[in-house]
């Protein structure tokens, strides 16, 4: 099946997920995108069949899929709503044990700042520039191993 065929290619998502804009929208308020970009993304890439995340690649992942649910959410940030959102979207039901000690990693290289509340945290992006170098560099990876897949394909 080619690449039109499944709905998109390859270079139109990576063109799409590079799109600053295209993740925020046109007023610069994410609000609390993070289900509605999953559905999109997997919708395009596999619109006549389920998908799921392995649980082993989202924990691969996780510094950056953590920073990507808090640069989508405005306000209200907090390590159990991530969890939430990490079992939620991408079926991964990560322990308190995993998902707290990488967002204290993240604050700690200032790439995310806390806020300590009554009986919570709240995270926000605390640089922008070097949260999207993070994402961008898993992407690129995660693309080029695509890529090696998708030529190997070919060949089998």
């Amino acid at each position: 099946m080619s690449t039109e065929e499944r709905g998109t290619s390859v270079e139109q998502l990576y063109r799409e997920l590079t799109n600053a804009e295209a993740l925020t929208g046109p007023g610069g308020d994410p609000g609390h995108r993070s289900a509605e970009v999953v559905e999109d993304v997997t919708d395009q890439l596999f619109p006549d069949r389920t998908f799921r995340f392995e649980e082993d690649l989202v924990k691969n992942s996780l510094d950056e899929l953590l920073l990507v649910l808090v640069a989508l959410r405005s306000g209200e940030t907090h390590g159990k709503g991530l969890m939430e959102d990490l079992a939620e979207l991408f079926d991964a039901r990560l322990s308190p044990g995993t998902v707290y000690p990488r967002l204290h990693d993240l604050e700690e290289e200032e790439v995310l700042e806390m806020h300590e509340l009554v009986r919570t945290k709240e995270y926000r992006i605390d640089d922008a520039e070097a949260a999207r170098a993070r994402i961008e560099a898993a992407m690129a990876q995660h693309l080029a191993l695509g890529f090696v897949f998708y030529s190997a394909l070919q060949e089998l």
